[in-house]
């Protein structure tokens, strides 16, 4: 997302708080795609406001993967990709979120659904099925099914979340509604994406992601490409943590670019 109260830019007008974010980070998760797909002018808007490389992962509609868990929604799916077209290369990653009834035994299905994909797109997958994490098994099958699509993994980290009992209200209504798996943190492609929460208190959120450093900056150095999103169970110091990470990333390797300095935001005028 890039609207939250508490984020710079939330005194511009609605339509232009997608620029203001872009000036602190370069890539953003499209979840409200998920409820809804946005008529075609809109995600123009978007594309209008950030450059060609910055990054969009934008999710699926629910109807194709929830309701009808990709054995339908032909119709739904066709519409959402023209809809994200105007967004050209900033379309970086389309993320299929499958359900956590969603199991090895709908690993079929997936490689169907994958199969139909136009290969215009790259694709990335998050499952939340515990057998994924636990079962050897089940997981080289559906490492062998992405694979075989070049689609990503997508692992959502909430181990440093689920580490210590919730402390804030935001943090209590998360702990009931995250999925809580064993962190993973292998590639398949070059393009690898990790989502990661931590904890409405910065520094357990820092403490939590530095097996990431290791993991992302070895990526690098293998030449991957990969885009991290930091997410907090209150958000509110989100785009400051994103920025936090790239500078520790950043530390240990010197020659990856920075982050955009953000333009400082100030309330509307009429002079």
């Amino acid at each position: 997302m890039w609207t939250h109260r508490s984020w710079p830019g939330q005194v511009l007008p609605a339509h232009e708080r997608l620029r203001a974010y872009a000036g602190w980070c370069d890539a953003v998760e499209g979840n409200t795609t998920f409820y809804a797909t946005p008529a075609r002018e809109t995600v123009a808007s978007w594309a209008e406001q950030t450059d060609p490389d910055f990054r969009f992962l934008a999710k699926l509609p629910k109807v194709v993967t929830h309701e009808r868990r990709l054995t339908g929604g032909e119709a739904e799916l066709r519409a959402f990709l023209h809809a994200m077209e105007p967004l050209g290369p900033r379309a970086d990653t389309l993320w299929v979120q499958l359900p956590g009834s969603f199991g090895p035994g709908d690993v079929p299905d997936l490689d169907r659904f994958l199969r139909t994909l136009p290969t215009d797109h790259r694709y990335a997958v998050e499952v939340r099925h515990p057998a994924f994490f636990t079962d050897a098994g089940a997981a080289r099958t559906l490492t062998q099914t992405l694979g075989r699509a070049g689609a990503e993994w997508i692992p959502f980290d909430t181990t440093a979340f689920f580490r210590t009992p919730p402390t804030s209200d935001a943090e209590r209504e998360a702990w009931t509604r995250k999925p809580r798996l064993p962190r993973r943190a292998e590639a398949l492609t070059d393009r690898p994406v990790v989502r990661y929460l931590g904890r409405d208190d910065p520094a357990a959120t820092v403490e939590g992601w530095q097996p990431w450093l290791d993991v992302v900056t070895g990526w690098l150095r293998e030449g991957r490409s990969p885009t991290v999103f930091v997410h907090t169970p209150d958000n509110a110091d989100a785009p400051d943590l994103a920025r936090r990470f790239h500078d520790q990333v950043r530390a240990r390797l010197p020659e990856l670019a920075p982050l955009p300095e953000p333009t400082p935001v100030g309330p509307a005028t009429l002079f």
